[in-house]
C-alpha cells in the first residue's frame, strides 16, 4: 500500500490482485482432476458473518439470481435495464463478472459502475473487517480468493446502500458458486446451457444443468429458456427437488421488438429478462400489475393462477424502452476507431464453441462483416484477433469459427471462401502492453510467465490454424501482447477487426486501442 494515510484505488487493486490464485496452483488443481469445492458455501457464509452480515440479510437485497453457460451477463444487463426503466425511482444493484477494463464495472448502481472513490471505500471496509476477525472454521482460509472477495464486497456494498433490487450473476456453475448463499431470492433464471468449465461442472449436459439448476430455491419461481431435451429435463428435476414455486420456460422475443444488444441469440436472453423482471415486480411491487401501468402497450395479459405467475404477453412501454436501451459492452459490439479513420472494431468476448458460433453468425452478415447485398460486392479487409485462455481447446474453437463462417457465407449467397475470409489473423497473449506489463485491473496471476514469454498457447493455436487452413493466402501473426496486436491490425487501412475468444482480450483491446469512451458508455 502507498505511504499516504488514505488508501487509493490502486492500493485496492493491488490488494485485490494479491488474492488471485497463481498459475502453478491452478495447474496443480487441474492435474488432480478439479471438482467443485465441497466447502465453498460454508466458507462463504463464514466470510459473510465476518463482515457483519447473516445469510438472511441477503434476502433484503431482493435478488434476481441468474446463471447459464452463455448469455447470463447479457440477460443480467437486460433485466437491469428493464427494471431501471420501469422503476426509475428505485436503487438497483447489478453484480456481474468478469470485467472488461476496470474491476469496479462488476458492481454497479443504477447502471453505473462504482466510482474509484466508492470502490476504494467499500473495498477497504470489507478488507479491514476481515483482517480484524477470525474464521469460525479452522479449515477456512483466512482471506477469500479474488472472486469470493468481490462477491462479498458486492453483498456488503448493496446492503450499505439499501438497494431496492439486486441482479446477481453467477460466476461458475451455480450450485456451489459464491453467489448462491442467498437463502431466498425473489426469482431465479437459467440462460442457454452449453459446454464450458466441463472439468468442474461435468462432461454431460445433464451434469451441467444440475449445477446451474442449483440456484433454484424452495418457494421461488424458477425460469429458463428453451434448452436441449437433456438440459430441460434436468432443470425441471432441480425445480421439483428444490420445491420451486413454478418452473417456466420463457419464449424468445420476436424480431419486431428492438433490442439494444446485437445478435439473434440476444432474443432468447431478452425474453428471459422480460419474464424475470415481470415476475420480480409481480412479487415485490403491489403497484405493478401491468393494467395499472399508464405506459402499457396494448392490453395487459398478466394474470395470477394461484401462486403461479403467468408470463407477460404484452409489454409495457417501460419494458420496451428497457430492452431498447440495454447496453452491455464487448458482446457483439461495433465500435468505430477514434484514432484511425475508416477502421472499425467488432468486439465479442465469446469463449465457448456455442457462443463463438453466435458471434460469427452476427459478424458474417450483411451490414456487419459482409457488405450490404449483393454480398458478392467488395468489402473492407478483415482481420481476426483471437486468443483463448489456458485449458480451452484453440483448435476446436477455430473449427467452430470456420464452420460458422462457411454456413453464413452460403446462407447469404456469398461467393467468398471461408479459408480466405480474413486477410490477416493475429494470435496474441492476454498481456496488456508491449512492455510485458498488465493494466492493474487486468492483471492475471493465472498465466504462466514462461508461457507468456514463449507464447506456447499462441503457437499451438497458430499450428491448429495452419492445419485447418493449409491453403491460407493471408498473413498469420503470433504476438506477445494485446498492444502489439492492435498496432498490427491498424497497419491495414479501412480495416474491419473482429476481436473474440476471450473477454479479457476484448477488455485489453478496448484499453490499449483507446476505445473506452465509445465502447463503455451507453451514450456513445
Amino acid at each position: 500500500m502507498s505511504t499516504t494515510t488514505i488508501p487509493t484505488y490502486r492500493d485496492a487493486i493491488d490488494a485485490l490482485n494479491s488474492l488471485q490464485s497463481n498459475a502453478a496452483i491452478l495447474e496443480a488443481v487441474r492435474a488432480a482432476g478439479a471438482t467443485l469445492y465441497p466447502n465453498a458455501m460454508p466458507e462463504m457464509i463464514d466470510y459473510l458473518r465476518r463482515v457483519g452480515l447473516e445469510p438472511s440479510h441477503l434476502n433484503d437485497l431482493n435478488v434476481i439470481h441468474i446463471t447459464g453457460t452463455k448469455g447470463k451477463g447479457s440477460t443480467s444487463a437486460f433485466t437491469d435495464s428493464i427494471l431501471r426503466s420501469a422503476r426509475p425511482g428505485w436503487k438497483i444493484g447489478l453484480y456481474t463478472s468478469p470485467h472488461l477494463v476496470a474491476v469496479r464495472e462488476r458492481i454497479r448502481i443504477n447502471g453505473e459502475p462504482l466510482s474509484e472513490q466508492e470502490f476504494t471505500r467499500y473495498f477497504f471496509e470489507v478488507w479491514n473487517l476481515l483482517q480484524n476477525t477470525k474464521c469460525e472454521a479452522a479449515t477456512t482460509p483466512f482471506m477469500p480468493n479474488y472472486f469470493r472477495y468481490l462477491t462479498l464486497m458486492a453483498f456488503y456494498t448493496f446492503n450499505q446502500l439499501k438497494v431496492d433490487a439486486t441482479i446477481l450473476e453467477v460466476g461458475i456453475g451455480g450450485r456451489s458458486d459464491s453467489t448462491n448463499i442467498v437463502p431466498k431470492p425473489v426469482v431465479t433464471g437459467v440462460t442457454a446451457l452449453g459446454y464450458d468449465h466441463t472439468r468442474l461442472l461435468g462432461e454431460k449436459l445433464s451434469q451441467i444443468a444440475n449445477q446451474k439448476g442449483g440456484i433454484y430455491k424452495e418457494g421461488v419461481p424458477a425460469l429458463t429458456v428453451e434448452q436441449p431435451e437433456e438440459g430441460i429435463f434436468e432443470l425441471g428435476v432441480c425445480a421439483v427437488e428444490q420445491k420451486a414455486s413454478q418452473f417456466t420456460i420463457t419464449d424468445t422475443l420476436p424480431s419486431t421488438i428492438q433490442l439494444g444488444l446485437a445478435g439473434a441469440h440476444q432474443r432468447s436472453n431478452a425474453g428471459l429478462a422480460v419474464q424475470l423482471a415481470h415476475t420480480f415486480l409481480s412479487i415485490k411491487d403491489q403497484s405493478y400489475p401491468p393494467m395499472s401501468d399508464p405506459n402499457t402497450s396494448g392490453a395487459a395479459s398478466a394474470t395470477w393462477s394461484g401462486s403461479e405467475i403467468e408470463p407477460l404477453r404484452s409489454f409495457p412501454t417501460s419494458f420496451l424502452d428497457g430492452l431498447k436501451n440495454a447496453h452491455w459492452p464487448g458482446r457483439c459490439q461495433t465500435v468505430l476507431d477514434p484514432k484511425l479513420e475508416g477502421a472499425t472494431w467488432f468486439l465479442d468476448g465469446a469463449h465457448t464453441q456455442e457462443s463463438l458460433a453466435c458471434c460469427l453468425e452476427w459478424f458474417v452478415s450483411p451490414t456487419v462483416g459482409l457488405p450490404v447485398r449483393p454480398v458478392s460486392d467488395g468489402h473492407p479487409p478483415r482481420v481476426l484477433i483471437f486468443n483463448c485462455t489456458s485449458g480451452r481447446s484453440g483448435g476446436d474453437f477455430l473449427t467452430a469459427i470456420l464452420q460458422r463462417i462457411e454456413e453464413q457465407l452460403a446462407m447469404h449467397g456469398s461467393l467468398e471462401k471461408k479459408e480466405d475470409f480474413f486477410d490477416k489473423v493475429i494470435f496474441c497473449s492476454n498481456v496488456t502492453y508491449a512492455s510485458g506489463n498488465f493494466k492493474g485491473d487486468l492483471t492475471s496471476a493465472a498465466m504462466f510467465t514462461t508461457d507468456n514469454l514463449n507464447l506456447k498457447t499462441q503457437r499451438e493455436i497458430e499450428a491448429a490454424w495452419n492445419k485447418l487452413v493449409p491453403t491460407y493466402s493471408g498473413t498469420v501473426h503470433v504476438l506477445p501482447s494485446i498492444e502489439d496486436a492492435v498496432e498490427e491490425a491498424r497497419k491495414t487501412l479501412n480495416v474491419s477487426v473482429l476481436v473474440t475468444g476471450s473477454l479479457h482480450l476484448v477488455g485489453g483491446v478496448i484499453e490499449v486501442a483507446g476505445l473506452a469512451d465509445r465502447a463503455l458508455s451507453p451514450k456513445a
